[in-house]
């Protein structure tokens, strides 16, 4: 598995960009991640507090499908509907603008289908971005950016409403269906 390489001081874009990858899937289908990412977010504490937790004494009986399967069968609607993943693996550097922004085009169609028919995501504010915004309280929603000093309440201009997820509808898996394989290799016989 791609891992990104770490610095003392920052992680490079491409490395950024699979991170948020990884910690989003994770997020939205492994609650008891999410909660310990909410709770770094809350505390700003250093990523070592990731961590898996300890051993409990009786592990609880593992369900027919993981979450790993959840992120694994939304990746594959993804590709289905916008050839998501084709997109990404393909080196784009040898394409022109033009040509990158027309596959561009199709791809956000085809995700954006995909993601309406699959799940309902809401902005956490209803705010427009730009507008000054003042926050009573902290808030795991919420992330303080720029010059963030005192306590609340917190003024400052929204950059970006964010997002949630209030519903996600994954269709049911069947039969010996194996998960991993996102799209099937095709071939065409003569």
């Amino acid at each position: 598995m791609l891992r990104p390489q770490m610095t003392e001081t920052s992680l490079s874009l491409p490395s950024r960009l699979w991170l948020f990858w990884v910690a989003a899937f994770r997020i939205l289908f492994d609650g008891r991640y999410a909660a310990r990412v909410a709770a770094l977010a809350e505390v700003g504490s250093e990523p070592e507090a990731l961590s898996e937790p300890p051993p409990m004494a009786a592990a609880p009986p593992q369900p027919e499908s993981s979450a790993e399967d959840g992120a694994l069968q939304l990746l594959a609607l993804l590709q289905r509907e916008g050839r998501f993943v084709d997109f990404i693996q393909q080196d784009v550097t040898t394409f022109s603008d033009q040509d990158v922004g027309a596959a561009a085009r199709l791809v956000h169609e085809g995700c954006r289908k995909a993601l309406h028919t699959h799940a309902r995501v809401v902005a956490v504010r209803s705010e427009a971005e730009g507008a000054r915004v003042s926050l009573p309280q902290p808030s795991a929603e919420v992330k303080l950016v720029g010059n963030v000093a005192g306590s609340a309440p917190f003024r400052g201009v929204l950059r970006h409403r964010g997002w949630k997820a209030t519903e996600l509808k994954l269709p049911k898996l069947v039969g010996a269906h194996d998960p991993k394989i996102l799209a099937q290799a095709e071939l065409e016989l003569s």
